[in-house]
């Protein structure tokens, strides 16, 4: 998050959790300069196309990733609602997964949020214009929407979402120098804290609370990539071994207040509730420390970091 950000949070009284000060950025951050660097843009107006939550859903699939998620993911499906601009991530093996997920996805939401999706809005894409999701749509009643061919202006909205997800899942692996292929972990963390952090101009509110109907928590947010400890261990609790072991913060889970956590040796992803965070040492050996090698960002093989457009 940046610092206008977290000062409208607090400004604005729109999470609970955050100490009622005001944070002043005193020094530039290498990686987020070098993560955010983008072509100039014009503005363009701002429009809405719906007027309650679900009505309308704005969906991309994003791949084929040049590196693999270390769950052997290659594609990230992103959907955002058009209203609350609040935004979901799923990570796919392959694009013809699509259809289920979007299916399975909807039916969830109708039973979770009470509310039916009317109209889903994307490309042209073979995994969005099939047999399977024409069916599933005529059979709940959604409509379905389509760009132009080769006109991505017409869905901006996923264009500036998908822009803003990369950028911040790119400057946190700069910055925490972790692997490039947790970067689905990366991702799904960016989008769960901007959905409750980003404030929607339109209702002075996050895309949390236009969902939930409820002011987000964030006492609870971490560093990406901070060194923590598992306080009940697995198998290996007593072998000398697990001692030397470093596990770093990866990823919230959405369905609970557990976190996930990568193991630098096993190349394993831990989940559990009791979690200790080392932040402070990490943010002072990053302040002293960061230099960041971004020399093989754009680079096509192993350790290229995924490009989305």
């Amino acid at each position: 998050m940046s610092f206008a950000t977290i000062n409208n949070l607090v400004k604005n009284n729109l999470v609970r959790g955050l100490p009622k000060m005001k944070f002043e950025k005193d020094r530039l951050c290498s990686a987020c300069e070098q993560g955010k660097i983008h072509r100039k843009h014009h503005k363009s107006k701002m429009d809405f196309a719906s007027n309650q939550p679900l009505y309308l859903l704005h969906m991309d699939l994003c791949g084929l990733m040049r590196v693999e998620s270390i769950n052997e993911k290659r594609y990230v499906l992103v959907v955002v609602d058009d209203y609350s601009r609040y935004t979901w991530v799923f990570f796919l093996y392959s694009k013809y997964e699509a259809s289920e997920v979007i299916i399975s996805f909807i039916k969830k939401t109708k039973v979770n949020i009470q509310l039916q999706v009317q109209c889903v809005r994307t490309d042209n894409g073979t995994e969005f214009k099939n047999k399977t999701l024409v069916t599933f749509f005529n059979e709940v009643g959604i409509s379905q929407q389509f760009s132009a061919a080769r006109t991505p202006q017409q869905n901006g909205i996923m264009k500036r979402r998908n822009r803003t997800l990369v950028e911040a899942a790119r400057t946190m692996l700069t910055f925490s120098k972790l692997p490039l292929f947790l970067w689905a972990k990366a991702i799904a963390t960016a989008s769960f804290t901007q959905n409750r952090s980003i404030i929607h101009k339109r209702f002075d509110k996050t895309p949390y609370e236009l969902i939930n109907k409820r002011k987000p928590k964030i006492k609870f947010f971490h560093v990406f990539g901070c060194r923590c400890y598992l306080l009940n261990d697995y198998d290996d609790v007593r072998k000398l071994k697990a001692k030397k072991d470093i596990r770093v913060f990866v990823r919230y889970y959405k369905d609970s207040a557990a976190f996930r956590v990568y193991n630098k040796r096993t190349h394993k992803i831990h989940e559990s509730v009791n979690v200790n965070f080392d932040e402070i040492l990490e943010m002072a050996s990053k302040q002293f420390s960061l230099e960041p090698d971004l020399t093989n960002l754009n680079k096509k093989g192993k350790y290229s970091n995924p490009a989305v457009s």
